[in-house]
């Protein structure tokens, strides 16, 4: 991985833990998702989410996941709106409730040709369009046996987004992903949780344990930034002096990833990240035992919203 990857990947973790400070700001939202997503549905879009609905969790899907809710995986615009491929898609289906200034017509669409995102597929129209449910069967073939997915989620990083080239084993996790959704039932949706996002965390430093012993630097960069950035989306619901320490540990969890991924020894990386593991079961029990009194209560973050409407 050359000097700009990693640079890209530090900023971009950077930027998830700093919203809770960028909140405080007039011109800035409360919780950063709230920049692409239609006011009339803040409530609901960001305290429920759709059920996950992959038909297998093995170690491969789980990286697939990791990175598609990864922003430094689009690079561009996109990683430093905070924006992944889950933003559009919510744990695979769509969001009715995306609505991105400029790049979205109604609710749940999104201009795949912006110049905003794109340097390569800019066409100077306006032609937003509605966002696919990706657990539907589509024009792609996702046929194991070929390779029309991993080309059309290649060329949508390197193209839509002017993301930087992925690897064939980051390709490789994210079609496995893409292939293993299958359809929910129904609009089921669920409470978005921090034990949800820490449950997340677990799983992306898992695979990036796993990708280092496979000498897969590249993967395992993207997985800790995953980590990293569901961190941050932690961080910034623990607003108020109530939370100074729950905040305080998050961000020297993130740091510690950090400086993991500078990490070349592979023993060493193995070694180093295991005891994070172990130092981050404190932070999780601290985190968690004050979810309540955190943005991820639906009734905090109600009346947090009134407030900034007003």
């Amino acid at each position: 991985m050359d000097w700009r990857s990693v640079r890209l990947l530090k900023y971009s973790a950077a930027i998830g833990l700093t919203c809770a400070a960028v909140a405080q700001a007039a011109d800035r939202p409360l919780i950063q998702a709230m920049a692409w997503l239609d006011p009339a549905q803040h409530l609901a879009a960001l305290t429920t989410e759709p059920r996950g609905i992959g038909a297998v969790q093995d170690q491969q899907a789980i990286a697939g996941e990791a990175l598609f809710h990864t922003p430094t995986l689009l690079g561009g615009q996109a990683a430093k709106a905070g924006l992944s491929c889950a933003s559009c898609h919510e744990n695979g289906r769509d969001n009715p409730a995306f609505l991105f200034p400029n790049v979205s017509g109604k609710p749940g669409t999104a201009d795949v040709t912006s110049s905003f995102f794109s340097s390569h597929r800019g066409n100077a129209i306006f032609d937003p369009v509605k966002i696919p449910d990706l657990t539907a069967p589509g024009k792609i073939s996702r046929a194991a046996n070929s390779q029309e997915l991993e080309k059309f989620i290649r060329d949508l990083i390197v193209e839509e987004f002017n993301g930087q080239e992925p690897t064939a084993s980051v390709l490789a996790a994210l079609a496995y992903y893409v292939r293993s959704l299958s359809a929910g039932s129904g609009n089921d949706r669920l409470a978005v949780t921090v034990e949800s996002q820490l449950a997340a965390v677990d799983k992306a430093v898992l695979a990036a344990k796993e990708a280092r012993q496979s000498n897969d630097l590249k993967l395992s960069h993207l997985l800790l930034a995953s980590a990293r950035h569901r961190l941050g989306l932690i961080h910034e619901r623990y607003a108020g002096k109530r939370l100074t320490r729950q905040r305080s540990a998050i961000i020297a969890a993130s740091r510690k990833l950090g400086e993991l991924q500078d990490m070349d020894n592979g023993a060493g990386f193995v070694e180093a990240l295991e005891q994070w593991e172990n130092d981050f079961r404190k932070t999780r029990t601290l985190v968690s035992e004050k979810q309540h009194l955190s943005l991820y209560d639906a009734k905090l973050l109600k009346t947090a919203l009134a407030e900034t409407a007003d």
